[in-house]
């Protein structure tokens, strides 16, 4: 048994259970708990923390429940042999990985669990599971369209026109698959979001890529696109732009307001990040979606995945109007005939109980530390984000270089996603993206140092300066 093991209670995390099975786990990612090793009593470590025993009780529980630890009656409470987690081991080699923008937030579990507990008791659980609207069912539109309200900062929303999606790729779909055709030219970001690109290429559309300066979208460079291209959609994300980190400030979005209405241009505004950028601390009350600055153009998607969980599936998609939320709701039908009821009633449970801002909040806090590691380690060659709470860093430099840095620190076991599958036009912008927040920190930390290493090398051309 390991007497003497006294974990470290992070005080800015949750509640006081939440903590211990942060610490548990922690300290299996360092090493300090090794498979196999034996726990202390629920009574000694409470004595020893002070803490109560149901506290203690609680969290071992949670822990079990994670796969952190196994329990038998009679001999303790054990730490499971392999893990949970699949993050690298040095002893095995297996590889740390930073493609996929995910949030990390153990407690998440146990919100969720408990929402999902309390789903039977809802007077309206057994219509959660016949057939629903295309849509989604009013009360869970009415839910979600008051919490971006709130958490998103927009104000303009109108449930009536908010069509509940299985996440924001499936509603970037149904606007991609009903308002453009095969062989048009879509506008976006030089370097935009990877999941965009794909869905952009799988439907037969070609995207040109707009230039960029510091808050995204430069208002000149759009206007020339719009003239050479003729498109007449343009796909952006203004607030944390995946990759870029970015956010355009209130000028810049009303810029790209009147060149859009100038030329009639449709807008589908990807806003994943921005309940999660507009956080305390982090808020900015001048921002708002581009969706309330034109909601007569402004195709808007978000979701539940970057700030609750990304299991969870739920995203939102919103029309300019109701002629095209009809043809929406039709491509809906024809697509999958409406998304998951229960997914959307448990995030409305969590938005209703107050879980899902908990969550939110700790993810973004959890963001803003693992942002500030990164930067410690890696300093100038990762640009400080537009909000502090971004889920990923941004490394500018020449796509050679983002190829060749790429490839090394996958020899020495760290993953990034392929600079090519930002990049649109090459010539314009560049770099590559690290997701923070998929891994343990300890992990993170490991793949810093490689990152770290891999940069100071002088095999790799260091062309780092901010773009």
């Amino acid at each position: 048994m390991i007497e003497l093991w006294t974990p470290q209670l992070d005080s800015s995390f949750g509640t006081l259970h939440e903590r211990l099975v942060r610490a548990i786990r922690d300290d299996i990612d360092a090493g300090t708990l090794l498979p196999e090793d034996q726990l202390p009593t629920q009574r000694d470590l409470a004595s020893r923390l002070g803490i109560g025993v149901g506290t203690v009780t609680r969290a071992y529980a949670e822990a079990e429940r994670l796969g952190l630890v196994t329990s038998t009656v009679g001999r303790g409470t054990f730490i499971a042999a392999g893990g949970p987690t699949q993050d690298a081991d040095e002893s095995t080699g297996a590889p740390i990985d930073l493609s996929l923008n995910l949030q990390s937030h153990p407690a998440a579990g146990d919100r969720v669990a408990t929402a999902l507990a309390r789903l039977p008791l809802r007077p309206d659980f057994v219509q959660s599971l016949s057939a629903t609207p295309h849509a989604g069912l009013d009360w869970q539109r009415q839910t979600i369209a008051s919490w971006l309200r709130r958490t998103a900062h927009f104000d303009g929303i109108d449930w009536r026109r908010l069509i509940v999606t299985t996440g924001a790729q499936q509603a970037m779909s149904l606007v991609i698959g009903t308002m453009c055709r095969p062989g048009e030219i879509v506008l976006t970001e030089a370097v935009t979001f990877s999941g965009f690109r794909a869905l952009a290429e799988h439907s037969g559309l070609r995207c040109a890529g707009v230039d960029m300066d510091d808050e995204g979208i430069e208002p000149d460079a759009l206007e020339r696109a719009v003239v050479a291209t003729g498109s007449r959609v343009l796909y952006l994300m203004p607030t944390l732009q995946n990759p870029t980190t970015r956010s355009m400030s209130r000028a810049r979005r009303e810029e790209i307001v009147r060149i859009a209405r100038r030329h009639d241009l449709t807008l589908l505004e990807d806003d994943v990040y921005g309940p999660l950028a507009f956080v305390p601390g982090a808020d900015r009350p001048d921002l708002v979606p581009i969706a309330s600055l034109a909601p007569e153009r402004t195709c808007y998607v978000s979701s539940a995945s970057k700030a609750i969980a990304m299991g969870l599936r739920v995203g939102v998609l919103v029309a300019p109007d109701e002629a095209r939320f009809a043809a929406l709701s039709r491509a809906m039908r024809v697509d999958c005939y409406a998304s998951s009821s229960i997914a959307a009633s448990l995030v409305c449970q969590m938005i209703k109980d107050g879980s899902a801002d908990e969550v939110r909040i700790a993810v973004a806090q959890e963001a803003v530390a693992r942002m500030a590691l990164a930067r410690r380690a890696l300093g100038d060659a990762a640009v400080p984000p537009s909000f502090p709470t971004s889920l990923h860093a941004w490394l500018p430099m020449g796509e050679l270089e983002a190829e060749r840095l790429a490839n090394r620190v996958m020899r020495r076991g760290v993953i990034l996603t392929p600079p090519a599958s930002f990049i649109v036009d090459g010539d314009l912008e560049s770099g590559l993206r690290l997701c923070l927040n998929a891994v343990s920190r300890p992990a993170l930390e490991r793949a810093l140092v490689i990152l770290r290493g891999a940069l100071a090398d002088d095999l790799v051309p260091r062309r780092l300066a901010i773009v």
